[in-house]
């Protein structure tokens, strides 16, 4: 973030990476902040706002270009408040409070350092309603919308005390949103016609945030957490015993229980693949999709070797969705993308 105060200017200026992550689409982000000195004389005041000046109290997702994702307990206004709180402490904004005159206004730019994806304006209007309702937010872009390095694309108006407070959680949630989003979106382009998904390997407290980015970037969200979707993974299928008697165990709770939803079951073997399709035309099943695990090979020229992940879509032969999850990149995501799977997930 720069400013140029004898013009009164905030420039705020988010950078977006295409870097690829090997744990999760978190790219590493980076950011200045330059303040000149200035004279109290070129200060500007502002008359505080009333109340009725402030035209909303509450951001409605309606009004967002793409909505975040549902969760039944995640409460959003709450990390915004979490955020918030973690950097005032006890005290607040100290050096603030020390430096710029409580009812100085100001208005800031948003700058894109670099080309991407810019992703968490709707975000950002949450935090910033949340230091000060009357701060004046505008942006000439949506979430999801590419910016080119140099564009200004949004700006927010109101006390330069109240800006800077918001600033750096603001500027936190959109480059890690927008680097998520980038990258992302390279991802999903080069995996066509199978979508991108991303997984629960998301930071602890932020994954509505983190699958927020991927939707915006193109991708699609897998399951939000242990509740909303039955994924069998190798550890259920060793203590049930075996995928047949896994699946069995699954189909039999959900009937019990009444429920209804996607059951999704990991294989890692052709065999595995057999033994769930042997099982799937003998009883009725809940399952939706079938996840081939470790069937992408990678080479030592840097390839990768998908005809047992090919073999394996041809055996199920469209009656479940499919989807591929290892050794997926950047570099190998298309090759993966042209096999046939329904999804590719990392």
């Amino acid at each position: 973030m720069a400013i140029s105060c004898n013009k009164q200017e905030f420039l705020l200026r988010p950078v977006f990476h295409a870097r690829e992550s090997t744990t999760a689409f978190l790219p590493p982000l980076s950011l200045s902040l330059k303040l000149p000195p200035q004279s109290h004389s070129k200060v500007r005041r502002v008359v505080k706002m009333s109340a009725t000046e402030v035209t909303s109290s509450r951001i409605s997702y309606e009004s967002f270009a793409i909505k975040p994702p549902e969760h039944p307990t995640y409460d959003l206004k709450g990390i915004i408040k979490l955020a918030l709180e973690e950097d005032a402490g006890d005290r607040g904004d100290v050096t603030c409070l020390a430096t710029i005159p409580f009812d100085m206004e100001v208005e800031a730019y948003f700058l894109a350092k670099e080309d991407g994806i810019i992703a968490g304006i709707a975000l950002a209007e949450m935090i910033f309603h949340e230091v000060d309702p009357s701060l004046k937010v505008e942006w000439s872009k949506n979430d999801g919308d590419f910016v080119h390095k140099g564009l200004q694309f949004g700006r927010v108006h109101g006390r330069a005390h109240n800006i800077v407070v918001a600033e750096r959680v603001v500027l936190n949630f959109m480059q890690r949103m927008s680097g998520t989003a980038t990258l992302t979106k390279a991802m999903a382009n080069a995996a066509y016609p199978a979508y991108m998904l991303e997984t629960r390997k998301t930071a602890p407290g932020l994954r509505l945030v983190d699958k927020w980015a991927v939707l915006i970037g193109g991708g699609r969200n897998h399951r939000m957490g242990l509740f909303d979707m039955v994924m069998i993974k190798d550890n259920h299928i060793s203590a049930a015993g075996g995928v047949a008697d896994a699946l069995k165990a699954v189909d039999l709770y959900l009937e019990q229980n009444n429920l209804q939803m996607e059951v999704e079951v990991e294989t890692r073997t052709l065999e595995e693949v057999e033994e769930v399709l042997h099982y799937s035309s003998q009883t009725k099943t809940s399952l939706t999709r079938i996840m081939l695990d470790n069937m992408v090979v990678p080479l030592p020229n840097g390839d990768v070797d998908i005809s047992m992940l090919k073999e394996a879509v041809q055996l199920i032969n469209g009656r479940y969705e499919t989807e591929a999850s290892s050794n997926v990149t950047l570099d190998t995501v298309h090759k993966i993308g042209q096999s046939g799977v329904t999804y590719i997930s990392r």
